[in-house]
């Protein structure tokens, strides 16, 4: 099965919906399936003002046509609600070709928090956006729910993994600070709700691990606390390995990856009640939710490293993209009018 996933989001960004992507592709494979992928590389880009640090890209319709009929793919998948994905939710209801998209991000309310816009409006747009798709696949069941109330339709699941074999609790990294270590990691920015976590009175030392526009703010205001800047792969491990307690402040994220991979690390979990946070950890002994951030990192202090580890070995990215694909594979969106197939019959036929 040929699957094409079009995302606006992809390198050199480093965030759950990249890490995402790659770790299907690279697990899908396996399962037999081959996917490639329409990402912003090659067009034109903007500043995004409400996002400062980030560009988008401006596609090309004919582009975007060339690129879909290059691939000539079994399905389509748009991944996110950006520029790319809407040109090829345009190109694919155009030629009435099913596809499915996903919703990765909370945008009505990080724009919120940004702007004056109303989470309403934002919602609305991304409401016509996904309902055009032969199915929405989300991550979690609290988000399927929320998306529900909000008139979303034909919501599916697709659940996110972690690479136990990358995410390890060995060789953490020595890091000459007091203890106990409190780590967070991800893009330091407003919608992080990072605050919350950095002004708590805590033992030992607070690190944050991730760059992004509030960095210079915070470490102002915030002189105490240890940034790190931006760590991927083994070297993200090490560190996540070598914290105490893994810190997610955030309100807003759909799921938040990075949980599964601190788990993975041994590194019990402290967060909010809320979606994302209880979907992963829900009642399960290796991390503590409350609307108390402060009780809830101290408390996880006592929890199994063991534990931790053996939660994340059962989420696998190969269960994930089995999933994933079929959700395809029950629609089969783009089987019968594969359009590679046209271009190379009129190439053949001009001879």
């Amino acid at each position: 099965m040929r699957i094409l996933v079009a995302t606006d989001a992809w390198h050199p960004q480093v965030n759950g919906v990249v890490r995402t992507l790659t770790s299907l592709a690279r697990s899908a494979s396996v399962l037999g399936a081959e996917i490639e992928f329409l990402t912003p590389d090659g067009f034109p880009s903007m500043a995004l003002p409400t996002y400062p640090g980030l560009r988008v890209a401006l596609p090309n319709r004919g582009e975007i046509a060339r690129r879909i009929e290059a691939a000539s793919p079994d399905a389509i998948h748009i991944a996110t609600e950006g520029p790319v994905g809407w040109t090829v939710r345009a190109y694919c209801r155009q030629r009435k070709l099913a596809f499915t998209t996903s919703y990765t991000t909370r945008f009505p309310e990080y724009i919120a928090v940004r702007s004056i816009i109303p989470v309403s409006m934002s919602y609305a747009v991304l409401r016509h956006f996904h309902a055009a798709a032969a199915t929405t696949m989300v991550a979690t069941s609290s988000l399927r729910q929320q998306l529900s109330a909000r008139g979303f339709k034909r919501l599916g699941t697709w659940t996110r993994g972690v690479d136990t074999e990358l995410f390890t609790p060995e060789n953490g990294s020595e890091l000459d600070l007091p203890r106990p270590i409190f780590m967070t990691v991800g893009r330091v920015a407003v919608e992080k709700n990072l605050e919350a976590f950095l002004s708590l009175n805590l033992p030992g030392s607070k690190v944050v691990v991730g760059d992004g526009p509030q960095r210079s703010m915070l470490e102002r205001r915030y002189p105490k606390v240890k940034f790190l800047g931006e760590k991927i792969g083994r070297e993200l491990s090490t560190h996540l390995a070598a914290a105490d307690v893994f810190v997610f402040p955030s309100l807003t994220d759909t799921f938040g990856v990075v949980q599964l991979e601190a788990l993975a690390c041994g590194t019990p979990v402290a967060a909010f009640p809320v979606a994302g946070p209880i979907d992963v950890i829900s009642d399960h002994p290796v991390g503590v939710l409350d609307t108390d951030l402060r009780s809830a990192c101290i408390r996880a202090l006592g929890i199994s490293r063991e534990t931790c580890r053996n939660f994340a070995l059962q989420r696998s990215w190969e269960n994930s993209a089995r999933q994933f694909i079929d959700n395809l594979s029950a629609l089969q969106p783009s089987r019968s009018l594969r359009p590679a197939g046209r271009l190379a019959a009129q190439s053949a036929a001009r001879g």
